[in-house]
């Protein structure tokens, strides 16, 4: 009896519609991205109009929120915000679900864990220096999105951090239970402070540069000279790392000029817009670096990051590779809207929540995914909103949403916590570099098919979600169906679906038992390239 009401009190919560939200005060920020959102649909409408493509209609409420809600917090909606989103007949309710991602705890996590792998691609889980650093860099991350920090401010803060360390001390305060402070010092030891590594990490990231094509050699049909990619590290030339002594990095602040290897040169720390930097007392280099990349007058920086947010949301860039557009090869697809979108995020003290916003306000991203007419083939029209694939977090937390799976315990010690079914997870679902192009590996589609996770979830008998789906009195077959998708694919079943899986579930599928037919199909949703990719 008491099993029963537990489930029946899980499904109540599962199937429950959350309260209304109220309307966000429309103050001048909202009110300007709104503007901007205007802006973007016409510029986008003007190219269509030139090229003579037939836009595809606007996506479903449906539809909508699942892609708004991937994309913002980082999973599928839970099936108590698609039940309240579908039934809200206001006429706002999809700017109002935005506001609600843009403050809740998902969009955090979702940006935090996209800006780390951004900043510290490298991941090497042998190397225990590295793995020392992962937690205060992980809450450094955090911070950053959870106050919503400006974003120049952010790259600022991580430009001009201070990276004198002694890993042996570190050590200390770990055994010794210390708390660390936030730090952005992994981005530093992730490119073995080299002033080559931080050079090219740095123009790629936040100038939009592929830098390091010229670091060996003049490329023939490159812009970017050998000279310049060492006059930018020479910002850096002043960080070093003590071999002799474990985790060590040493800084001469007076440092800006670095010998090209291989040669007798010696360049100066210069920018790359061919200004010279004006030096200041006692400010050492990378400080001066930091005022110029994230000065709103930078002809780079704004743009770059204005182009990353767009590819973040549509799967590709205004410029494609988004790090390519100091290549005079790249060309915009529309180039007064990346200007436009550049100048209005400087013109907003670089807020990423004004940008954010202005874009999914915008009709544009509100799009469907369906292909309705040839004429929207071309993706970089954005006549469509491109299928993407989803990122490796995203694909485990929305599992983890749909099979109402929670991970035991606290935060995992960064040394012994790599056996977590979330971790291992992630190892097989790398993410994909061109999210448009997603593809899909034996391992990871095993992962999905035959993994303990999904096993565990879809089981007759061990699964909390579906023992009170399947013992639920309110619910007939149609309503088990129903909730499933809704869990799964955030939608509402079609008449033919619905009908093809009743009378597979009331047959009893192909063990002749209705409760492992439900089973099936839950597995069959998990397992749909529907669930799989953000549309």
């Amino acid at each position: 009896m008491i099993r029963y009401r537990f489930l029946t009190a899980a499904v109540c919560a599962l199937l429950a519609a959350a309260p209304a939200l109220a309307a966000p005060p429309a103050d001048d920020s909202t009110r300007d991205a709104k503007a901007l959102a205007d802006k973007i649909d016409k510029l986008i409408a003007e190219r269509w109009a030139k090229e003579k493509v037939t836009p595809a209609p606007a996506a479903d409420d449906a539809e909508f929120l699942r892609r708004a809600t991937l994309d913002l917090a980082g999973r599928i909606p839970l099936v108590s915000e698609v039940r309240t989103f579908l039934a809200d007949p206001a006429p706002d309710k999809r700017a109002r679900a935005i506001e609600r991602l843009l403050k809740g705890p998902g969009y955090v996590n979702h940006f935090a864990n996209t800006w780390q792998k951004l900043l510290v691609p490298e991941n090497d889980p042998t190397n225990f220096e590295l793995l020392l650093n992962v937690p205060p860099f992980q809450a450094w991350v955090r911070r950053q999105f959870s106050e919503n920090v400006p974003y120049d401010k952010m790259v600022r803060e991580l430009l001009t951090a201070p990276v004198v360390s002694d890993g042996q001390a570190a050590i200390f305060r770990l055994q010794r239970g210390e708390r660390t402070e936030p730090s952005p010092m992994l981005f530093y030891l992730a490119k073995e402070a080299k002033p080559e590594e931080l050079a090219a990490a740095t123009s790629r990231l936040f100038l939009g540069v592929k830098l390091e094509c010229a670091q060996c050699h003049n490329h023939p049909f490159a812009k970017w000279r050998r000279e310049q990619f060492w006059e930018t590290a020479a910002f850096f030339a002043g960080l070093s790392r003590d071999t002799n002594r474990f985790g060590t990095t040493r800084e001469l602040t007076d440092r800006r000029e670095m010998a090209i290897p291989g040669t007798d040169r010696v360049v100066q720390a210069n920018f790359l817009d061919g200004s010279e930097p004006r030096w200041k007392y006692k400010v050492g280099p990378r400080v001066t670096l930091a005022e110029w990349v994230t000065s709103a007058d930078n002809p780079f920086f704004a743009r770059a990051a204005a182009n990353r947010l767009w590819a973040h949301f549509f799967g590709i860039g205004i410029v494609d590779p988004v790090d390519d557009l100091g290549d005079d090869k790249a060309e915009p697809s529309h180039p007064e809207l990346l200007d436009v979108l550049a100048r209005e995020f400087a013109a907003h003290k670089f807020d990423l929540k004004f940008l954010i916003r202005a874009i999914t306000l915008s009709k544009t991203y509100q799009l469907t995914s369906a292909y309705t007419d040839p004429s929207q083939e071309e993706l970089r029209l954005f006549a469509k909103m491109p299928v993407k694939g989803m990122t490796a977090e995203q694909l485990f937390d929305s599992v983890s949403a749909a099979t109402g799976y929670r991970e035991q315990g606290g935060p995992q010690n960064p040394f012994f916590g790599a056996n977590t079914p979330r971790s291992e997870f992630l190892t097989k679902f790398a993410s994909q570099d061109k999210r448009t192009e997603s593809t899909t590996s034996i391992l990871q589609a095993l992962a999905l098919m035959n993994g303990k996770l999904v096993a565990d979830a879809t089981n007759a008998e061990r699964s909390v979600t579906l023992a009170g789906i399947a013992d639920a009195p309110f619910l007939d077959t149609a309503g088990k169906v129903e909730a499933l998708y809704l869990g799964t694919l955030s939608r509402l079943p079609r008449s033919q679906e619905r009908e093809r899986f009743v009378k597979y579930i009331e047959d009893g599928g192909a063990k002749k038992d209705r409760k492992q037919a439900l089973a099936d199909v839950f597995w069959a949703l998990l397992n749909s390239s529907e669930f799989m990719l953000n549309h």
